[in-house]
């Protein structure tokens, strides 16, 4: 599982701050971040968030059999807001590559690119291969260069910045396991099959 660490003082403070301006108690994790990855209409009435690691199998599995048609019945057609945040959970190196290719590759091809990575999750698992994987998906759909590619892993910049959410996520969220599933400020951990989520999405919609 992923190491704790120590709330940063900036984080406490933003939590705290609104924590005292709402009326009611709010979810942090409801709250969108400017760093947050999302997808679909801004607007909708519905909005899921996916706590997620690139080297969790359940997310992966997720990914690869629920996801695309969600997306298609509810993302696609503007009835869901979906956002993923990210986590990380062992093997953590594997994880920390996966979303710092995935940023790297810039946002429209962010999900694409963690897509091919759930998918090379196992390859790279089994083989040990990671930066062989991870450079072919650079490649496509990252759409990066070899030097492209190498300079994003030794982004020591990113590397903070993905510490800094995944701590926030971590102490200020809450969330202790993936995947988490935040909709409409209720929490669901584990996975979720479709039905499941045409259920709850109903239910937020009321």
């Amino acid at each position: 599982m992923f190491a704790s660490r120590p709330l940063t003082a900036v984080a406490l403070m933003a939590a705290l701050a609104v924590a005292g301006c709402a009326k009611h108690p709010v979810d942090p994790a409801s709250v969108a971040q400017a760093d947050d990855m999302s997808l679909g209409n801004p607007q909708a009435k519905v909005s899921i968030v996916e706590y997620a690691s690139a080297s969790c199998p359940h997310c992966a599995r997720w990914d690869m059999e629920v996801f695309p048609a969600f997306k298609a019945r509810y993302v696609d057609t503007g009835k869901v807001r979906y956002t993923l945040k990210e986590y990380l959970t062992d093997p953590e190196a594997i994880a920390a590559a996966g979303f710092l290719l995935a940023r790297c590759a810039g946002k429209d091809r962010y999900f694409p690119v963690l897509d091919a990575v759930f998918k090379g999750q196992q390859s790279m698992v089994e083989s040990r291969d990671v930066k062989g994987v991870l450079a072919a998906i650079a490649k496509d759909p990252g759409g990066l260069s070899e030097a492209q590619f190498d300079a994003c892993m030794r982004d020591t910049a990113a590397e903070k910045a993905l510490a800094a959410r995944v701590d926030r996520h971590v102490h200020v969220d809450k969330v202790e396991s993936t995947p988490t599933f935040i909709i409409n400020g209720k929490r669901t951990e584990g996975e979720m099959t479709l039905s499941e989520l045409d259920a709850a999405i109903a239910q937020a919609k009321d």
